[in-house]
């Protein structure tokens, strides 16, 4: 026969830790407008690509004017270009998570 412990053994269950995971960053979704802002600002503080900057400009002015977003969508695109070359040289301010944000903007519809 085998022996039975005459204690009983309740244990009080230790609550777990909770984790203190880091919220999840949402992705923002950025207007085409508020996207190729963003990018001239980036330009313009990096200091590179003036003629692009002041074509940049002028789309943004022109869409404002008339809504035709097919310039804008040109020059966003080649400013994601020349913002890509600068993150793949380790650019100080341009993140992935901005260049992920130019990308879904300039992604057309």
């Amino acid at each position: 026969m085998a022996k039975t412990s005459s204690k009983s053994t309740t244990s009080k269950a230790e609550p777990k830790a909770e984790s203190k995971a880091k919220p999840k960053v949402k992705a923002t979704v950025l207007s085409l407008e508020e996207a190729s802002e963003e990018a001239l600002k980036k330009l313009q503080a990096l200091g590179i690509e003036p003629e692009l900057q002041s074509e940049l400009e002028w789309c943004l002015g022109s869409y404002r004017f008339d809504r035709n977003p097919s310039g804008l969508y040109e020059k966003a695109a080649q400013a994601l270009a020349v913002l890509n070359q600068e993150k793949s040289k380790k650019t100080k301010g341009v993140t992935a998570k901005f260049i992920a944000d130019l990308e879904k903007a300039v992604k057309p519809a």
